[in-house]
């Protein structure tokens, strides 16, 4: 009998790399697996983890976040790996998983742990930290030599990982995220947008780059540019300091009635449905789910040519790439598509064919479950 397979996540949201762990789940969930999944918490994901046929377990996990970079930081890790040390034993010990899947690298304590135990280990890469310093990259590089497999979810991710730890070279393959579209066809973008609507759909940090976003609106709007900006999504816990500066960036340049939150939202399509115009002007993407769904929404949509980004529009023939960091270049973007307004809308139908072949949730789940065929013989 086919013994059960553990999948280790960090979070129970429904951000991007949330949702690719729920399709990952259901790689193998679909096929009859056996699934557990191990959370920290509770939250909106659990749910659909369980109707997609998995058990989910609370166990306290270790995450690696930017604070553990200081010294204050790095002690409460430790402290955290002490505390959750027995619970994972407990769990590796009562169920004799055949492999255990780790998502993303901010849970490093499972793959050494699941490979002392002589499970296959599969690890699976959603960041590309390319900004800290040499030792950081390495430090956090270093649990996936644990690993049997790794999977990065762009080129630049993986090249990321192999300038800190070029052994895991014969391991690492690259894997795009399946992203799934609205339940309904989208209909096509208004002929001639009089009020543009730009939208940006993802946490509230600065690795997203929303203030250059409102920067760039601000920019648009002094042009003569009737252009408003839809927020959609909520702060990045421990960030409500750039919230705080988002907010004075707004008074500041006057766009009280310009600029509107939304918060979270699990259920984006209706914010893309009634966009004009994507924006992912984010500084760090080692992927960019937001970009991909821009596209099966059939809206236009810019991105920075930051990490993995322009991999999602094949490097601008899917969408425009801008330089991160510059709100000016985002502007006179927006202007330049606005301007020739039926060639941007013939070329995001065009967009939206291609991304539906080539980020298939069914495709990426192929690829996932390919991983755990056969694992005794790798």
């Amino acid at each position: 009998m086919t013994r059960p397979v553990l999948f280790v996540h960090p979070s129970a949201e429904l951000y991007g790399s949330d949702r690719v762990f729920l399709e990952s789940v259901r790689a193998l969930t679909d096929s009859g697996r056996e699934v557990l999944v191990a959370l920290p918490a509770d939250g909106p994901l659990v749910p659909l983890l369980r109707s997609r046929g998995a058990r989910v377990l609370r166990c306290p996990t270790p995450v690696l976040r930017k604070s553990a970079l200081r010294p204050l930081g790095l002690l409460r890790l430790l402290r955290d790996c002490l505390r959750a040390l027995p619970a994972m034993l407990r769990l590796l010990v009562r169920h004799r998983f055949e492999a255990v899947y780790v998502s993303t690298v901010t849970v490093p304590l499972w793959p050494p742990l699941a490979r002392l135990f002589g499970r296959h280990v599969i690890a699976h890469v959603h960041e590309a930290e390319d900004t800290v310093p040499a030792p950081v990259r390495v430090g956090i590089a270093l649990p996936l030599l644990c690993c049997h497999v790794v999977v990065a979810n762009s080129t630049a991710a993986r090249e990321t990982l192999l300038g800190a730890v070029p052994r895991l070279r014969e391991r690492i393959l690259v894997i795009r995220n399946g992203v799934r579209g609205p339940a309904t066809p989208p209909k096509d973008s208004p002929t001639a947008p009089g009020n543009a609507r730009l939208v940006l759909v993802g946490r509230i940090s600065p690795r997203k780059g929303t203030d250059t976003a409102i920067r760039a609106v601000a920019l648009l709007r002094e042009r003569g540019r009737p252009v408003t900006l839809e927020l959609v999504g909520s702060v990045f816990e421990g960030y409500e300091w750039f919230e705080r500066e988002l907010d004075e960036l707004v008074r500041k340049h006057r766009l009280g009635e310009v600029v509107h939150s939304h918060g979270f939202d699990d259920d984006v399509w209706d914010h893309y449905a009634a966009a004009d115009m994507v924006l992912v002007p984010s500084r760090a993407e080692p992927f960019g789910n937001t970009s991909v769904e821009a596209q099966l929404a059939m809206r236009p949509v810019v991105v920075t040519d930051a990490q993995g980004l322009p991999e999602t529009v094949d490097g601008g023939r899917r969408g425009s790439v801008v330089p991160p960091d510059d709100p000016h270049a985002l502007a006179d973007r927006v202007e330049a598509l606005l301007d020739d307004w039926e060639t941007t809308r013939r070329r995001a139908r065009h967009a939206r064919r291609e991304a539906e072949t080539l980020f298939a949730p069914e495709r990426y789940r192929r690829s996932i479950r390919a991983l755990f065929e056969n694992p005794a013989s790798r």
